[in-house]
């Protein structure tokens, strides 16, 4: 929850961030490791799959989750890239495809399993004051950085407010209902029920912007289908309000990704460079829902069990919960970074390979009761994700 812009489902993962995820992809080679991380931000879409990584965006926020897999578009992206102006040179370092895929593989999976520790191991009654608190931070860490010059964005004026208001709420909402859902369901069952999220956004695309899918696209949709429902029966810690808030969650992905392609389009046109950075859209994702999490915060009646809370007046208590919005923020940056070092085809598929440790380390660290039916149930959830993004590959791009 995050930095939001869910990276989500994006790396879905988020989970978002991952904003956690950006319309858009790219189909060009792997690039240089002596480029630069933020080589080409200003290219507007970054080829960061859909929101729930930023999760996922970051938080993306996203910030919640690993890496989603929902929109990996033809070679759009490819040309904005082309038109950036500004770059941010790293140290030379050998292997910085690994070295960059193990980065986001581990802020992406750490991300979720600390949110985890902070609401059911603590007991943190909570959620929206920690999106809340994860945001503040994201905030901070990337103006400090922008002021510095450090790093591109946007101004952010009244007119690009006014354009992002309206996917910014269901942004808020996405991360919040990520929280809720998190708190009663285990770690590696929310990773399937995520998946629900493809399902709809796929089902959009094609209502809304008659975009056509290819049939194995919509095989392995419903593959996951089939694994989120044979989950749930089999779910020996099912928890009915856990499953509600999931599926508002889902709902709210699917609308976040939708409403992002046409806000985007809008959006680039108010800015002074005609275009948004994901960085840039971080900061707007979260800035904006500042004040919307302070309302909420009130109106949720958390105030009053945080001041009762003894938690707050824990230091290390404070370490966990700030190290989860740094880690909501560095889902963005770890995830931009290995985009830059690898293909997209390679970035889609670790985001994806990247939820079945994610899920292992969720039923060990957490005890989580489980039967082979339901650990089938999950493993197959999880291969239809990896066939989801294989096949929407090579749906956008027949060269690949």
């Amino acid at each position: 929850m995050g930095s939001r812009v869910l990276h989500l489902d994006v790396p879905a993962n988020s989970e978002a961030y991952l904003m956690r995820n950006v319309p858009g992809s790219v189909s060009s080679p792997p690039m240089n490791g002596e480029k630069g991380l933020f080589r080409n931000q200003n290219a507007g879409f970054t080829a960061l799959a859909s929101p729930v990584r930023r999760e996922i965006g970051n938080r993306s926020s996203t910030r919640s989750f690993c890496v989603d897999d929902n929109d990996l578009e033809d070679g759009k992206a490819s040309k904005e890239r082309e038109s950036s102006a500004q770059s941010l040179r790293l140290p030379k370092i050998q292997n910085q495809a690994l070295l960059s895929g193990l980065a986001y593989c581990i802020s992406s999976c750490s991300m979720i399993l600390v949110n985890k520790f902070v609401l059911s191991s603590y007991g943190f009654s909570a959620p929206v004051f920690l999106m809340l608190y994860q945001n503040i931070v994201s905030v901070t860490i990337v103006s400090t950085l922008s002021l510095s010059g450090a790093v591109p964005t946007e101004p952010l004026t009244w007119n690009l407010i006014k354009v992002w208001l309206p996917v910014n709420i269901i942004f808020v909402g996405m991360l919040i209902t990520s929280m809720f859902s998190l708190k009663y369901i285990n770690v590696a069952m929310l990773t399937i029920l995520k998946n629900v999220a493809n399902v709809l956004t796929a089902s959009g695309e094609t209502y809304f912007f008659k975009k056509q899918h290819g049939t194995q696209v919509w095989v392995a949709l419903m593959l996951m289908i089939i694994s989120a429902v044979a989950g749930g029966i089999t779910d020996l810690s099912f928890h009915a309000v856990g499953y509600i808030w999931q599926t508002l969650n889902c709902v709210l992905t699917a609308a976040y990704s939708l409403t992002l392609r046409h806000v985007m389009d809008s959006a680039k046109q108010v800015t002074k460079s005609g275009n948004l950075n994901e960085l840039s859209m971080v900061l707007l994702n979260n800035v904006l829902s500042l004040p919307l999490g302070i309302i909420l915060v009130l109106g949720l009646n958390e105030m009053e069990y945080l001041l009762q809370t003894s938690l707050l007046r824990m230091p290390e208590f404070w370490l966990v919960i700030t190290a989860s919005g740094v880690l909501g923020l560095g889902i963005s940056f770890t995830s931009m970074w290995f985009l830059h070092q690898t293909s997209a085809t390679t970035y889609s598929l670790v985001g994806s390979l990247n939820k079945i440790p994610l899920s292992i380390a969720g039923i060990v660290l957490f005890n989580v009761r489980t039967s082979v039916q339901n650990s089938l149930s999950i493993l197959f959830g999880l291969l239809a994700g990896v066939f989801f993004a294989r096949a929407k590959l090579r749906d956008n791009s027949p060269t690949l």
